[in-house]
């Protein structure tokens, strides 16, 4: 489920997995894959150098609330509009409370989540800038100070919530960890991992 996290810009937003069959998470109107998420922050964890660190990653953009659809109705059943409807559709939330556990081989249904998405959003390409005189990080258009920026890639490493099923974050998780683990400098330093 994603959570309320604090940005800069934009108050609060929401971030986080949505459907425990996907590995796609949402922020705010951005989505985009945990493995494509992962990616840029293991890189920039290992980057030698300035103050300013900057990568890119693809993201999909859907513009309106109607398009993004209604989470609380798709997992209950009851509304199945827009793009988390139509993932809800594919994959319902489970009838058992204890397998209600995001899944860590999510990456395999990318490609029937992109054939979904399709239908809803625009693909682009943003930014991810780690800042460490401001002490502050930019993910596209939203803004966090280093402490909610860390609580973002937590999120990700736990699983969010209701966390990895058999607490087996995947490999593009664990590598992410590893590599902030090894250089915990700029926004990266402090980070704990629970």
């Amino acid at each position: 489920m994603p959570l309320a996290f604090e940005s800069l810009n934009h108050g609060t937003i929401a971030f986080g997995f949505f459907n425990i069959e996907s590995d796609l998470l949402l922020l705010e109107d951005y989505f985009f894959f945990a493995t494509e998420f992962c990616e840029p922050i293991r890189a920039m964890a290992g980057m030698e150098g300035g103050a300013i660190l900057e990568r890119t990653f693809p993201v999909w953009h859907i513009a309106s609330r109607e398009d993004i659809g209604d989470l609380m109705g798709a997992i209950r059943g009851v509304c199945f509009s827009g793009f988390i409807g139509a993932i809800y559709r594919q994959f319902p939330f489970p009838e058992k409370e204890e397998d209600f556990k995001q899944n860590p081989e999510g990456a395999d249904t990318q490609s029937r989540v992109r054939d979904l998405i399709r239908q809803y959003a625009e693909p682009k390409e943003i930014r991810i800038v780690l800042d460490s005189e401001r002490k502050e990080a930019r993910i596209g258009e939203y803004r966090f100070e280093r402490g909610w920026f860390q609580r973002l890639i937590v999120y990700v490493w736990q699983g969010g919530y209701p966390r990895w099923r058999d607490d087996r974050p995947p490999h593009y998780v664990v590598g992410m960890k590893k590599a902030v683990e090894t250089r915990p400098r700029g926004l990266f330093e402090g980070m704990e991992f629970g």
